[in-house]
């Protein structure tokens, strides 16, 4: 139970620290001003101090120096020091060493001469301090003394008893037996007063002290003083004696040289170091309830030795008939009582090894220590044991982790050779030439890029996989497509579609950099495209508008068409993407298109079509004349291309909602029965009306019609289709795209297709391909296939 508790108050301790290390690198106060260190509650500028009284002022002296001075009484400070925390405490049981529980500022006070300047430079009348209504006073640690001859010196305004010293300049040591009797240094520390003190029993006092004879002190009484004031004259009796050259002060010092003492010295030196205790009035009860310090008196009327609870104690005291307020920290911790936890542990285990035996451990406890006895034995024994046991569940972890990596390689072989890694790297070796920068990742690699494919670095999803973002060692920021599932049987297939597309080198076509074969099933890496997909730009409510402006939409139409056109006839072997839609067209930094995602492409020899037995791609974007005949040719890419010229041209989506009805239409539908009717400024995205060219935007949309025919022959192939969206770009009124549909004869030569769909039929579409019934998705899944099957 004792070490839960240990472990628990440790945990607690760390988190205080954080937010005291919080609290400090946020406080915008100066907190030090000319290396003096400037607590709380005295500050520096508005805000950083608790009230006027402990406002400090950091001045620049003639020597360009900072210095801080008490703006209450505009003394110069030499130090501000904080209540004792072990004296502290040991005054509210003993009441002993009580001016050492209180704070102080030391502050600097000019030394006052009587008779010794004749030009009126003196303060012959004395000096006075005065702290009547403040947090201020003047406390036992300070002493007054005088050096001079045949003078007497006195404390005016001091209570209860009368305090000063007599000064003489005889040359017998016991000259001054005759005279009103002091106490010197050497003999108490009790107050100094005009009565013979019974206490003193020591014959010699001490040599650094002043007996009287060119010297002589007295110390203050132990109650607070507000107002004391030094009263110099003969002590002949006669108030019209001239008063001989003497220097009277109050210090905190002590002369340690005898040099240290003489007139000469101290008028040379002007001022002398005052210790002012100070406290907090006790009118700020919000303050005090702020700081959830203990009540002092508590432990006070105990008749034994109660240890505190808390980390500070606060106790009521009155000054001139005023009540203030006193705190410090608790035996056990340091720091300041009066910022919140400002009391910190002390480790008295590093300060106080004396308090256990040789023998004995200390261990530190919250505000104590505690000494533990020598378990040496135990100890070793414990050790040994436990060693044991760690080298055995060390060998343990180590066999476990080598059969564990053991197996892994074995299982990364077997996909690497199931999933085709031997047959492409014998492609890669035959076309080594001919294949460009291709690489064979390893899964380790693709993991730690991905944060071991971590769900937050996923960028997409879609029937062929899901695509996660990866970051490569070399510091090249990757797209990452992980495959669900992959037909064992078309493994060749896929194999030589890697080497294609490896070869494929186009601006506007993404990049495909290579593969990892290590895996249950393959993983692909692209490059990353920066500024997601088409459909998110054109469709995204909340995307800019001024990145969709007709210029950036048409040169985007004219990317996709040059790379369409490079894959169908530039490239080293035709390839058909077979999925063209806005989702898999990318953006980079520049807005500029890449064609991207040919997870269902296929590379042909020339003037060959490809038969499937299987029709996939997305709803709004399939050929309708590939839904009848199962043959997808270069002239079923241009149908989808189509359709993406559509959705740049209207902002529309591919599946629509027809207005006030349930019905649901294809945008390449519902397109060309808009230009059919001449009803174009109708369906036009009202995003471009205003910085579009008319005439530019009409022979996009006469293109977009004449590759939206329902026959394959009677649409343009790629490469015309690129060609002719570069004559607009230059001058759409020498556009060759026909300016003249004749619609009778398209709807007599083309056959129609069921493109509508009502939403009460749970999202069913039905086509005019026989023996085919697909099932489509809302508009807002269009990254999904149409078919759930995939094929490479």
């Amino acid at each position: 139970m004792s070490y839960e508790n240990t472990n628990c108050s440790f945990f607690l301790n760390l988190f205080k620290l954080l937010l005291l290390l919080i609290f400090y690198s946020a406080d915008p106060c100066q907190r030090e001003c000319g290396g003096i260190a400037i607590p709380y509650p005295f500050g520096i500028g508005k805000d950083c101090y608790l009230e006027k009284y402990y406002e400090i002022e950091c001045r620049i002296t003639t020597s360009r120096k900072l210095v801080p001075f008490l703006s209450v009484i505009s003394k110069e400070v030499v130090s501000i020091s904080l209540p004792s925390a072990e004296s502290h405490f040991a005054y509210t049981i003993t009441d002993q060493d009580r001016h050492e529980s209180f704070g102080l500022v030391r502050v600097k006070f000019p030394i006052t001469s009587t008779g010794c300047f004749s030009d009126g430079k003196e303060s012959a009348g004395g000096l006075k301090m005065n702290f009547t209504d403040t947090p201020f006073f003047i406390g036992s640690t300070n002493s007054l003394i005088a050096v001079g001859c045949n003078s007497k010196v006195s404390l005016m305004y001091i209570k209860p008893n009368m305090v000063g010293c007599e000064l003489s300049c005889n040359t017998s040591k016991d000259s001054h037996s005759n005279s009103i009797p002091f106490v010197e240094t050497g003999c108490s520390s009790n107050v100094l007063s005009y009565s013979q003190d019974q206490g003193c029993t020591e014959e010699t006092p001490e040599e650094t002290g002043c007996n009287g004879n060119g010297c002589c002190q007295a110390n203050l009484p132990n109650e607070p003083q507000q107002v004391i004031g030094i009263r110099t004259e003969s002590n002949d009796g006669n108030s019209t004696t001239k008063v001989p050259c003497t220097v009277a002060f109050l210090t905190d010092e002590i002369f340690t040289s005898p040099n240290a003492i003489k007139r000469e010295h101290l008028l040379a030196k002007r001022y002398a170091t005052v210790s002012i205790g100070w406290v907090i009035q006790t009118k700020n009860n919000s303050f005090f309830n702020s700081l959830a310090c203990k009540n002092r008196e508590y432990y006070r009327n105990t008749s034994y030795f109660v240890e505190p609870e808390g980390k500070c104690t606060c106790a009521r005291i009155t000054i001139s008939e005023l009540s203030y307020a006193n705190c410090g920290c608790t035996y056990g911790y340091t720091g300041n009582p009066y910022i919140l936890d400002g009391c910190k542990d002390i480790d008295e285990c590093k300060v106080k090894y004396e308090y256990c035996k040789e023998t004995d451990t200390c261990v530190n406890l919250e505000g104590s220590y505690r000494c533990v006895g020598d378990k040496t034995r135990a100890i070793m024994i414990g050790a040994g044991a436990g060693f044991g046991v760690l080298v055995l569940v060390g060998g343990v972890w180590w066999l476990r982790k080598f059969l564990i990596k053991r197996r892994m390689t074995k299982r990364k072989k077997k996909f690497f050779k199931r999933n085709g890694g031997l047959l492409l790297q014998q492609e890669l070796n035959t076309r080594e030439g001919n294949v460009e920068k291709t690489r064979i990742f390893n899964s380790r690699e693709l993991e730690k890029a991905t944060e071991n494919f971590s769900e937050n670095r996923v960028l997409g999803q879609g029937g062929q996989g899901t695509v996660y973002k990866g970051m490569l060692v070399d510091g090249r920021t990757v797209a990452v497509k992980k495959s669900k599932v992959i037909d064992e049987d078309k493994l060749q297939e896929f194999i030589n579609e890697v080497v294609i597309l490896s070869q494929i080198n186009h601006r506007h076509v993404v990049k495909l950099l290579g593969c990892c074969l290590e895996t249950e099933v393959p993983i692909l890496v692209y490059e990353f495209i920066i500024n997601g997909n088409l459909f998110q730009q054109i469709h995204d409510k909340e995307s800019d508008d001024y990145t969709m402006v007709w210029g950036m939409r048409l040169r985007i139409a004219v990317d996709i068409a040059g790379a369409l056109s490079y894959l169908h006839s530039a490239a080293s072997s035709p390839i058909y993407h077979r999925d063209i839609k806005s989702t898999n067209i990318l953006l980079d930094e520049k807005y500029r298109a890449k064609v991207a995602d040919f997870g269902t492409s296929r590379s042909v020899t020339i003037d060959q079509t490809h038969w499937t037995t299987i029709i996939s791609g997305t709803v709004g974007y399939v050929d309708p004349e590939y839904y009848r005949s199962s043959q997808y040719t270069e002239k079923s890419d241009v149908y989808s291309f189509g359709v993406i010229l559509a959705e740049l041209i209207t902002g529309e989506k591919p599946v629509i909602m027809v207005q006030n009805t349930q019905e649901i239409i294809a945008l390449a539908e519902h397109f060309r029965l808009s230009m059919k009717e001449k009803r174009f400024s109708d369906i036009m995205d009202a995003r471009i009306r205003d910085d579009c060219r008319p005439e530019q935007v009409m022979a996009v949309a006469k293109l977009a019609m004449k590759c939206l025919s329902s026959k394959g022959k009677n649409r343009p192939n790629m490469r015309e289709a690129f060609t002719e969206l570069e004559r607009i770009c230059t001058s759409p009124e020498d556009s060759q795209v026909q300016n003249r549909i004749d619609e009778e004869e398209e709807e007599e030569e083309e056959e129609e297709v069921v493109t509508t769909i009502n939403r009460g039929d749970s999202w069913s579409i039905g086509v005019t391909a026989p023996a085919f019934s697909i099932v489509a998705s809302p508009p807002s899944s269009d990254v999904e296939p149409l078919f759930p099957r995939l094929t490479w």
